[in-house]
């Protein structure tokens, strides 16, 4: 089932998404050559109760962490560990809250000092197909549309690979609620968008084969098979009789960037 979700709490899950914004930018604030990603996600937990709410990852279903930090090859549900980051690196770090009741999911990629072209460009990419995928959700358009749009940007036009083996999803007063929402589809297919709907949009996309795999040493992290780098941006957003009203944004997160020079191929 579909929870449509009325004027009044959308605006309270916008106040959830909003601190999951802020909580990434505070993180981007501290990447460096030489953080550890635990180190990361303890001061991100910090920040979050700080503010009155709780890590929506932490224990749900098992995941030990606050956040996913996902480096490299790693594609999502990276568990935070002692492993220092490195010039070269990205990191994708996907945070949730819960506030009041009501989530907030989002996620950014993060350069570690400078990367060759082709990761930045990866980067730079999966944003883009991120919008566009959101572009879609609008009354009369159907998720198919929306993940027709991601695979159409990033597997036929650039030649990433879109994974098929995780996807995006509705959320309110759960994590993850119907519907999900590919990266990957045909156009007039899935369910129709209607006022109300509220999902996460997270296109996952791979510089080389879309294949991945479960490590089998934490059970979480999800890497690509060839290990060739990974990207993943993630935005909240709200279904409205108009253009989708975003309910995270990049803006404290892109400020962040500009004041950190370790930042430089982030945007």
């Amino acid at each position: 089932m579909i929870f449509l979700k009325t004027p009044e709490e959308v605006e309270k899950l916008r106040k959830s998404c909003l601190l999951v914004s802020e909580t990434i930018a505070a993180v981007g604030a501290l990447i460096r050559p030489g953080i550890t990603t635990l180190e990361l996600d303890r001061r991100a937990e910090t920040f979050i109760r700080d503010h009155g709410a709780e890590p929506a990852f932490l224990n749900y279903k098992g995941f030990p962490n606050t956040l996913c930090t996902s480096v490299n090859d790693a594609v999502v549900h990276g568990v935070p560990n002692e492993r220092p980051l490195q010039e070269g690196d990205i990191i994708s770090v996907d945070c949730g809250v819960k506030w009041n009741g009501w989530y907030g999911d989002s996620a950014y990629t993060f350069s570690v000092g400078a990367i060759p072209t082709r990761v930045k460009q990866l980067m730079a990419d999966t944003k883009a197909s991120l919008l566009l995928g959101i572009a879609m959700a609008v009354p009369g358009k159907r998720i198919g549309d929306l993940a027709f749009a991601i695979q159409e940007y990033c597997e036929k036009q650039h030649g990433y690979g879109v994974v098929r083996e995780l996807v995006g999803h509705g959320i309110g007063k759960k994590l993850h609620e119907e519907p999900e929402v590919p990266n990957f589809g045909r156009r007039g297919q899935g369910i129709k968008f209607v006022p109300g709907m509220v999902i996460a949009v997270e296109p996952m996309i791979n510089l080389g084969k879309r294949q991945v795999y479960t490590s089998d040493q934490d059970g979480w992290t999800i890497y690509t098979d060839d290990h060739q780098p990974s990207a993943h941006f993630e935005h909240t957003i709200c279904v409205t009789s108009g253009e989708p009203d975003l309910l995270t944004t990049f803006a404290p997160i892109e400020s962040a960037i500009r004041k950190n020079p370790v930042l430089q191929d982030s945007i």
